[in-house]
C-alpha cells in the first residue's frame, strides 16, 4: 500500500512537473516565437539544464507536446461549439464551428502561431500529431455527412473539374472524414475551410490592418456566406 502511495505520488509530482515546463514554453513563444530552449526553459524553473531532459528528452519532444496540446483545445472548442446549438440549424452549426476556432486563436495567439504559422527550422511533427490535428475538421465532415443523409445535397449539378483534381476529391470522399460526401461539396467544403483559417491567419497576423477595421464582425459575415457556398 505505501509503495503504492509513493508512485502515485511520484506521477502526481511529474505531471505537475510536465505542466509547469510546458506552461513556461507557452510564455517563451510569445516572446521568441518557435525558437524554444530547454536551457531557457530550464533557467526559468530554477533547475540544472540537464534536470529538464528527464520529462522532455529534446526541444522537439517539448514542442511536440505543445502542439498536440493546442490542436486537442481547438478541436475541443470546436467540438463544444457545435454540439451546443440545435441539430436542425446546419449551418448554426458551420457558423458557430467557424466562430469558435476564431475565438481560440484570438485567445491563444501565440498557440495558433505554433500551429499555423511558419515551419521550426528542423522539426518534423511526428504522426502522433495527425489525430490531434483532425478533431477539428472531423467536426465538419461529420456536419456534411449529416446534411447529405437528410438530401441538402441531392440536386447537386455536375461539376467539371481537372482530372487530377477529381482524383484528389474522391480519394477524400473515401477517407475517414469526407466519406460519402459528394465530390462537389468536399470541394467547396475544403475551399471554405481554407478561407476560414486564411481570414484568422490574416487577422492574427496582422494582415487586415488597413482594411479590415472590424474583423471579428467580417469574419462572422464570411462565415454565413462560406456556409451558404458550401450548401447549407
Amino acid at each position: 500500500m505505501a509503495e503504492t502511495k509513493r508512485t502515485g505520488l511520484r506521477a502526481r509530482v511529474r505531471a505537475e512537473m510536465i505542466e509547469e515546463i510546458k506552461q513556461i514554453a507557452l510564455r517563451q513563444l510569445e516572446v521568441t516565437g518557435a525558437d524554444l530552449s530547454l536551457r531557457a526553459v530550464s533557467r526559468e524553473l530554477g533547475m540544472v539544464s540537464s534536470a529538464i531532459y528527464r520529462y522532455f528528452p529534446s526541444r522537439d519532444d517539448l514542442l511536440t507536446a505543445l502542439i498536440i496540446d493546442g490542436y486537442n483545445a481547438m478541436g475541443a472548442a470546436a467540438e463544444t461549439a457545435e454540439a451546443a446549438v440545435p441539430r436542425s440549424d446546419l449551418r448554426g452549426r458551420f457558423v458557430a464551428v467557424g466562430r469558435s476556432l476564431r475565438a481560440w486563436a484570438v485567445a491563444h495567439p501565440a498557440e495558433y502561431a505554433l500551429l499555423y504559422g511558419s515551419r521550426v527550422p528542423g522539426y518534423q511533427a511526428p504522426a502522433d500529431t495527425v489525430g490531434p490535428a483532425a478533431r477539428a475538421v472531423v467536426v465538419l465532415g461529420d456536419l456534411l455527412r449529416e446534411a447529405a443523409a437528410r438530401g441538402r445535397f441531392e440536386d447537386e449539378p455536375s461539376v467539371r473539374l481537372p482530372k487530377l483534381v477529381r482524383a484528389d476529391l474522391e480519394a477524400a470522399t473515401r477517407g475517414s472524414v469526407f466519406e460519402g460526401v459528394p465530390v462537389p461539396v468536399v470541394d467547396r467544403a475544403v475551399a471554405a475551410w481554407l478561407q476560414l483559417y486564411g481570414a484568422i491567419s490574416f487577422e492574427l497576423f496582422g494582415h487586415l490592418v488597413g482594411t479590415i477595421d472590424h474583423p471579428e464582425e467580417w469574419f462572422e459575415y464570411r462565415l454565413r456566406t462560406l456556409a451558404a457556398e458550401v450548401g447549407l
